[in-house]
Protein backbone atom coordinates (compact mmCIF):
# COMPACT_ATOMS: atom_id res chain seq x y z
CA UNK A 1 0.00 0.00 0.00
CA UNK A 2 1.15 3.63 -0.33
CA UNK A 3 1.96 6.71 2.16
CA UNK A 4 2.54 9.89 0.29
CA UNK A 5 2.28 8.43 -3.11
CA UNK A 6 5.63 5.61 -1.88
CA UNK A 7 4.74 2.16 -1.79
CA UNK A 8 5.38 0.46 1.77
CA UNK A 9 5.19 -2.90 3.53
CA UNK A 10 4.45 -2.85 6.97
CA UNK A 11 7.78 -4.96 7.41
CA UNK A 12 11.27 -5.30 5.03
CA UNK A 13 14.77 -6.45 5.19
CA UNK A 14 17.00 -2.48 5.16
CA UNK A 15 19.49 -1.65 2.72
CA UNK A 16 22.09 -2.90 4.61
CA UNK A 17 20.73 -6.46 3.86
CA UNK A 18 20.44 -7.87 7.44
CA UNK A 19 18.62 -5.10 9.36
CA UNK A 20 14.90 -4.52 9.40
CA UNK A 21 13.31 -1.71 8.96
CA UNK A 22 9.35 -1.30 10.39
CA UNK A 23 6.78 1.57 10.77
CA UNK A 24 5.94 2.34 14.43
CA UNK A 25 2.39 2.01 14.97
CA UNK A 26 2.25 3.62 18.55
CA UNK A 27 2.62 6.91 16.97
CA UNK A 28 0.61 6.58 14.26
CA UNK A 29 -1.68 8.33 13.29
CA UNK A 30 0.10 11.90 14.47
CA UNK A 31 3.77 10.82 12.75
CA UNK A 32 4.29 8.23 10.34
CA UNK A 33 7.75 6.89 12.15
CA UNK A 34 10.41 4.12 11.03
CA UNK A 35 12.40 2.06 13.53
CA UNK A 36 15.31 0.09 12.30
CA UNK A 37 15.67 -3.01 14.46
CA UNK A 38 18.97 -5.00 14.95
CA UNK A 39 18.74 -7.26 17.71
CA UNK A 40 16.87 -10.50 18.78
CA UNK A 41 15.74 -8.41 21.94
CA UNK A 42 14.49 -5.05 19.39
CA UNK A 43 12.33 -7.25 17.62
CA UNK A 44 10.90 -8.82 20.79
CA UNK A 45 10.47 -5.55 22.70
CA UNK A 46 8.99 -4.50 19.26
CA UNK A 47 6.32 -7.07 19.69
CA UNK A 48 5.28 -6.32 23.13
CA UNK A 49 5.20 -2.90 23.04
CA UNK A 50 2.89 -3.35 19.77
CA UNK A 51 5.12 -0.83 17.70
CA UNK A 52 4.01 -3.79 15.39
CA UNK A 53 0.92 -5.66 15.52
CA UNK A 54 -1.44 -7.96 13.92
CA UNK A 55 -0.96 -11.33 13.79
CA UNK A 56 0.16 -12.11 10.62
CA UNK A 57 2.93 -8.78 10.92
CA UNK A 58 3.63 -9.99 14.50
CA UNK A 59 4.50 -13.65 12.56
CA UNK A 60 6.87 -11.82 10.50
CA UNK A 61 8.82 -9.93 12.96
CA UNK A 62 9.04 -12.98 15.17
CA UNK A 63 10.85 -14.17 11.83
CA UNK A 64 13.15 -11.72 11.26
CA UNK A 65 13.91 -11.83 14.94
CA UNK A 66 15.13 -14.95 14.89
CA UNK A 67 17.53 -14.19 11.57
CA UNK A 68 18.94 -11.26 13.93
CA UNK A 69 19.30 -13.43 17.00
CA UNK A 70 21.55 -16.29 14.41
CA UNK A 71 23.48 -13.22 13.76
CA UNK A 72 24.68 -13.25 17.10
CA UNK A 73 25.07 -17.12 17.71
CA UNK A 74 24.23 -19.69 15.00
CA UNK A 75 24.38 -22.81 17.65
CA UNK A 76 21.37 -24.58 19.12
CA UNK A 77 21.06 -23.98 22.03
CA UNK A 78 21.06 -20.01 20.54
CA UNK A 79 18.37 -20.51 18.41
CA UNK A 80 16.14 -22.11 20.65
CA UNK A 81 16.80 -19.45 23.54
CA UNK A 82 15.50 -17.16 20.30
CA UNK A 83 11.99 -18.99 19.84
CA UNK A 84 11.28 -19.05 23.60
CA UNK A 85 11.96 -15.27 24.19
CA UNK A 86 10.08 -14.67 20.95
CA UNK A 87 7.37 -17.06 21.79
CA UNK A 88 6.61 -15.44 25.28
CA UNK A 89 5.67 -11.87 23.86
CA UNK A 90 2.55 -12.12 22.74
CA UNK A 91 -0.12 -14.78 24.08
CA UNK A 92 -3.46 -14.84 21.98
CA UNK A 93 -1.75 -14.47 18.40
CA UNK A 94 -1.38 -17.67 17.03
CA UNK A 95 0.31 -16.57 13.80
CA UNK A 96 3.88 -15.57 16.67
CA UNK A 97 4.02 -19.40 17.48
CA UNK A 98 3.53 -20.43 13.82
CA UNK A 99 6.22 -18.30 12.52
CA UNK A 100 8.63 -19.40 15.13
CA UNK A 101 7.96 -23.00 14.27
CA UNK A 102 8.10 -22.59 10.43
CA UNK A 103 11.25 -20.82 11.12
CA UNK A 104 12.46 -23.45 13.47
CA UNK A 105 11.71 -26.16 11.05
CA UNK A 106 14.08 -24.61 8.40
CA UNK A 107 16.92 -24.32 10.87
CA UNK A 108 17.03 -27.25 12.68
CA UNK A 109 18.85 -29.59 10.37
CA UNK A 110 20.77 -26.94 8.63
CA UNK A 111 24.30 -26.49 9.57
CA UNK A 112 25.19 -23.87 11.46
CA UNK A 113 27.38 -22.34 8.77
CA UNK A 114 24.21 -21.67 6.71
CA UNK A 115 21.85 -20.64 9.26
CA UNK A 116 22.31 -17.09 8.73
CA UNK A 117 21.39 -16.89 5.27
CA UNK A 118 18.91 -19.89 5.56
CA UNK A 119 16.94 -17.93 8.03
CA UNK A 120 16.72 -15.05 6.06
CA UNK A 121 15.67 -17.00 3.03
CA UNK A 122 12.91 -18.31 5.37
CA UNK A 123 11.78 -14.99 6.77
CA UNK A 124 11.43 -13.32 3.51
CA UNK A 125 9.34 -16.23 2.05
CA UNK A 126 6.92 -16.04 5.10
CA UNK A 127 6.34 -12.39 4.04
CA UNK A 128 6.00 -12.96 0.33
CA UNK A 129 3.31 -15.59 1.14
CA UNK A 130 1.45 -13.46 3.28
CA UNK A 131 1.14 -10.86 1.32
CA UNK A 132 -0.32 -13.57 -1.68
CA UNK A 133 -2.93 -14.70 1.21
CA UNK A 134 -4.54 -11.52 1.90
CA UNK A 135 -4.32 -10.41 -1.45
CA UNK A 136 -6.32 -13.85 -1.86
CA UNK A 137 -8.27 -13.05 0.89
CA UNK A 138 -9.17 -9.92 -1.02
CA UNK A 139 -10.51 -11.37 -3.70
CA UNK A 140 -12.55 -13.70 -2.12
CA UNK A 141 -14.04 -11.23 0.08
CA UNK A 142 -14.47 -9.01 -2.57
CA UNK A 143 -17.01 -11.01 -4.11
CA UNK A 144 -18.98 -11.03 -1.16
CA UNK A 145 -19.19 -7.37 -1.45
CA UNK A 146 -20.16 -7.38 -5.03
CA UNK A 147 -23.11 -9.95 -3.73
CA UNK A 148 -24.16 -6.80 -1.33
CA UNK A 149 -23.70 -4.16 -3.79
CA UNK A 150 -25.71 -6.02 -6.33
CA UNK A 151 -29.11 -6.31 -3.85
CA UNK A 152 -28.79 -2.64 -3.50
CA UNK A 153 -28.80 -1.90 -7.34
CA UNK A 154 -24.97 -0.14 -7.20
CA UNK A 155 -26.41 2.04 -3.80
CA UNK A 156 -24.05 2.50 -0.85
CA UNK A 157 -22.77 -0.61 0.77
CA UNK A 158 -21.43 0.33 4.36
CA UNK A 159 -19.70 -1.86 6.04
CA UNK A 160 -18.45 -2.07 9.62
CA UNK A 161 -14.96 -3.09 11.21
CA UNK A 162 -13.56 -3.20 14.82
CA UNK A 163 -9.96 -2.82 15.79
CA UNK A 164 -7.06 -2.91 12.60
CA UNK A 165 -6.97 -5.17 10.31
CA UNK A 166 -5.88 -3.65 7.37
CA UNK A 167 -2.26 -4.12 5.87
CA UNK A 168 -0.82 -2.27 9.16
CA UNK A 169 -1.66 -5.79 10.53
CA UNK A 170 0.06 -8.05 7.94
CA UNK A 171 2.48 -7.44 5.93
CA UNK A 172 0.23 -5.73 3.32
CA UNK A 173 -2.72 -5.61 1.85
CA UNK A 174 -4.54 -6.53 5.20
CA UNK A 175 -7.04 -9.57 6.17
CA UNK A 176 -10.95 -7.91 6.85
CA UNK A 177 -9.88 -4.64 5.03
CA UNK A 178 -8.34 -6.21 1.46
CA UNK A 179 -11.92 -6.82 0.49
CA UNK A 180 -12.57 -3.43 1.01
CA UNK A 181 -9.59 -1.71 -0.58
CA UNK A 182 -10.67 -4.06 -3.80
CA UNK A 183 -14.08 -3.24 -3.90
CA UNK A 184 -12.82 0.11 -3.60
CA UNK A 185 -10.79 0.18 -6.56
CA UNK A 186 -12.93 -1.76 -8.81
CA UNK A 187 -15.31 1.03 -8.52
CA UNK A 188 -18.07 -0.16 -5.76
CA UNK A 189 -19.24 2.55 -3.81
CA UNK A 190 -18.43 1.56 -0.32
CA UNK A 191 -17.82 3.11 3.58
CA UNK A 192 -16.64 2.02 6.28
CA UNK A 193 -18.11 2.57 10.19
CA UNK A 194 -14.35 2.36 11.82
CA UNK A 195 -14.66 1.47 15.56
CA UNK A 196 -12.69 3.49 17.63
CA UNK A 197 -11.46 0.24 19.81
CA UNK A 198 -10.50 0.69 23.12
CA UNK A 199 -8.39 1.49 24.78
CA UNK A 200 -5.35 1.83 22.00
CA UNK A 201 -7.94 3.31 19.33
CA UNK A 202 -6.25 1.19 16.72
CA UNK A 203 -9.54 1.70 14.62
CA UNK A 204 -9.82 5.54 14.83
CA UNK A 205 -5.61 5.58 14.69
CA UNK A 206 -4.67 3.12 12.28
CA UNK A 207 -7.99 2.02 10.34
CA UNK A 208 -9.14 5.45 10.03
CA UNK A 209 -5.29 6.38 8.83
CA UNK A 210 -5.17 3.46 6.32
CA UNK A 211 -8.14 3.86 4.48
CA UNK A 212 -8.35 7.90 4.19
CA UNK A 213 -4.26 7.27 2.70
CA UNK A 214 -6.10 5.36 0.01
CA UNK A 215 -9.35 7.31 -0.42
CA UNK A 216 -11.86 4.77 0.84
CA UNK A 217 -14.95 6.79 2.62
CA UNK A 218 -15.06 6.00 6.10
CA UNK A 219 -16.95 7.30 9.44
CA UNK A 220 -15.16 7.23 12.94
CA UNK A 221 -17.82 6.05 15.50
CA UNK A 222 -17.16 5.01 19.22
CA UNK A 223 -17.60 1.37 19.98
CA UNK A 224 -20.87 1.79 21.84
CA UNK A 225 -22.50 3.09 18.35
CA UNK A 226 -22.67 -0.30 16.43
CA UNK A 227 -25.46 -1.49 17.38
CA UNK A 228 -27.95 1.41 17.27
CA UNK A 229 -26.21 2.00 13.37
CA UNK A 230 -27.54 -1.64 13.01
CA UNK A 231 -30.88 -1.11 14.04
CA UNK A 232 -31.42 1.78 11.78
CA UNK A 233 -30.77 -0.10 8.96
CA UNK A 234 -27.20 1.58 8.44
CA UNK A 235 -25.12 -1.57 8.57
CA UNK A 236 -24.85 -3.84 5.45
CA UNK A 237 -22.25 -5.88 7.04
CA UNK A 238 -19.49 -6.71 9.49
CA UNK A 239 -16.30 -7.71 8.52
CA UNK A 240 -13.28 -8.56 11.37
CA UNK A 241 -9.96 -9.85 11.45
CA UNK A 242 -8.80 -12.64 14.12
CA UNK A 243 -5.86 -13.28 15.93
CA UNK A 244 -6.87 -16.84 16.35
CA UNK A 245 -9.60 -19.28 15.34
CA UNK A 246 -10.69 -22.61 16.63
CA UNK A 247 -11.06 -25.07 13.98
CA UNK A 248 -14.73 -25.64 15.25
CA UNK A 249 -14.68 -21.87 13.68
CA UNK A 250 -14.79 -19.51 17.49
CA UNK A 251 -12.87 -16.62 16.94
CA UNK A 252 -10.73 -14.63 18.99
CA UNK A 253 -10.36 -11.01 18.17
CA UNK A 254 -9.87 -7.55 19.86
CA UNK A 255 -12.18 -6.87 22.63
CA UNK A 256 -15.67 -5.61 21.38
CA UNK A 257 -16.14 -7.95 18.60
CA UNK A 258 -18.65 -10.43 20.63
CA UNK A 259 -20.49 -7.43 21.26
CA UNK A 260 -20.71 -6.71 18.00
CA UNK A 261 -21.77 -9.96 16.87
CA UNK A 262 -24.68 -9.79 18.76
CA UNK A 263 -26.27 -6.44 17.77
CA UNK A 264 -25.17 -7.96 14.09
CA UNK A 265 -27.12 -11.28 14.92
CA UNK A 266 -30.00 -9.50 16.61
CA UNK A 267 -30.59 -7.20 13.43
CA UNK A 268 -30.00 -9.20 10.76
CA UNK A 269 -26.72 -8.24 9.58
CA UNK A 270 -23.91 -10.50 8.09
CA UNK A 271 -21.10 -11.13 10.35
CA UNK A 272 -18.01 -12.02 8.70
CA UNK A 273 -14.38 -12.55 9.65
CA UNK A 274 -11.54 -12.27 7.33
CA UNK A 275 -8.04 -14.75 8.00
CA UNK A 276 -5.14 -16.30 7.04
CA UNK A 277 -4.46 -20.10 6.55
CA UNK A 278 -2.03 -19.50 9.41
CA UNK A 279 -4.41 -18.09 12.12
CA UNK A 280 -6.25 -21.55 12.56
CA UNK A 281 -5.47 -23.28 15.78
CA UNK A 282 -6.31 -26.84 14.26
CA UNK A 283 -5.53 -27.96 17.83
CA UNK A 284 -8.61 -26.00 19.13
CA UNK A 285 -12.00 -26.82 18.81
CA UNK A 286 -13.59 -24.54 22.20
CA UNK A 287 -12.21 -20.71 21.71
CA UNK A 288 -13.77 -19.84 24.59
CA UNK A 289 -12.49 -21.98 27.13
CA UNK A 290 -9.29 -22.83 25.12
CA UNK A 291 -7.96 -19.54 23.55
CA UNK A 292 -5.59 -17.75 26.25
CA UNK A 293 -6.26 -14.01 26.48
CA UNK A 294 -3.78 -11.46 26.51
CA UNK A 295 -4.09 -9.20 30.03
CA UNK A 296 -2.64 -5.78 29.46
CA UNK A 297 -1.42 -2.98 31.27
CA UNK A 298 -3.23 -0.73 33.22
CA UNK A 299 -2.04 2.30 31.47
CA UNK A 300 -3.85 1.14 28.32
CA UNK A 301 -6.94 2.21 30.13
CA UNK A 302 -6.15 4.52 32.53
CA UNK A 303 -4.44 7.10 29.91
CA UNK A 304 -5.06 8.26 26.51
CA UNK A 305 -2.61 9.81 23.70
CA UNK A 306 -3.50 12.90 21.73
CA UNK A 307 -2.37 15.55 19.77
CA UNK A 308 -2.64 19.21 21.32
CA UNK A 309 -3.97 22.53 19.48
CA UNK A 310 0.03 23.04 19.48
CA UNK A 311 1.01 20.26 17.95
CA UNK A 312 2.53 18.20 20.81
CA UNK A 313 1.52 14.79 21.25
CA UNK A 314 0.97 14.04 25.00
CA UNK A 315 -0.57 11.25 27.11
CA UNK A 316 -3.14 12.26 29.97
CA UNK A 317 -5.23 10.58 32.32
CA UNK A 318 -8.74 10.07 32.03
CA UNK A 319 -9.53 7.57 35.52
CA UNK A 320 -10.16 8.17 38.60
CA UNK A 321 -7.00 7.90 40.91
CA UNK A 322 -6.32 4.77 42.78
CA UNK A 323 -9.69 2.96 40.71
CA UNK A 324 -8.35 -1.08 39.68
CA UNK A 325 -8.37 -1.41 36.09
CA UNK A 326 -8.76 -4.81 33.99
CA UNK A 327 -7.52 -5.24 30.58
CA UNK A 328 -8.02 -8.26 28.80
CA UNK A 329 -6.97 -7.49 25.30
CA UNK A 330 -9.57 -10.19 23.25
CA UNK A 331 -12.92 -11.89 23.03
CA UNK A 332 -14.16 -14.80 21.59
CA UNK A 333 -16.90 -14.70 19.02
CA UNK A 334 -18.96 -18.19 18.64
CA UNK A 335 -19.01 -19.82 15.43
CA UNK A 336 -23.01 -19.34 15.99
CA UNK A 337 -22.62 -15.91 15.73
CA UNK A 338 -20.49 -15.67 12.28
CA UNK A 339 -22.06 -15.98 8.72
CA UNK A 340 -18.91 -17.02 7.00
CA UNK A 341 -14.80 -17.28 7.29
CA UNK A 342 -13.11 -15.16 4.59
CA UNK A 343 -9.41 -17.33 3.90
CA UNK A 344 -7.25 -17.26 1.78
CA UNK A 345 -9.17 -20.73 0.04
CA UNK A 346 -12.37 -18.96 -0.15
CA UNK A 347 -15.35 -18.41 2.07
CA UNK A 348 -16.89 -21.05 4.41
CA UNK A 349 -19.30 -21.40 6.96
CA UNK A 350 -17.90 -21.80 10.64
CA UNK A 351 -17.53 -25.21 11.58
CA UNK A 352 -14.26 -27.43 11.51
CA UNK A 353 -16.09 -29.74 8.62
CA UNK A 354 -16.49 -26.64 6.35
CA UNK A 355 -13.02 -25.62 6.84
CA UNK A 356 -11.48 -29.05 6.38
CA UNK A 357 -12.99 -28.95 2.60
CA UNK A 358 -10.90 -25.84 2.28
CA UNK A 359 -8.08 -27.65 4.29
CA UNK A 360 -8.18 -31.17 3.70
CA UNK A 361 -4.19 -30.94 4.32
CA UNK A 362 -4.63 -29.62 7.50
CA UNK A 363 -7.79 -31.30 8.99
Amino acid sequence: MKVDGTAYRSIWLSDDGWSVGIIDQTVLPHRFVTVRLETLEDAAVAIETMQVRGAPLIGATAAYGICLALRAETTDENLEKACERLAGTRPTAVNLHWAIDEMRRALENTAPEDRVSAAYERAALICDEDVETNRQIGVHGLEIIKEHAARKKGGRVNILTHCNAGWLATVDWGTALAPIYMAHDDGIDVHVWVDETRPRNQGAALTAWELGSHGVPHTVIVDNAGGHLMQHGKVDLCIVGTDRTAASGDVANKIGTYLKALAAKDNNVPFYVALPHSTIDWSIDDGLREIPIEERGPEEITTVSGRSGEGAVDSVSITAPGSAVANPAFDVTPARLVTKLITDRGSCPPSREDLAVLFPEKA
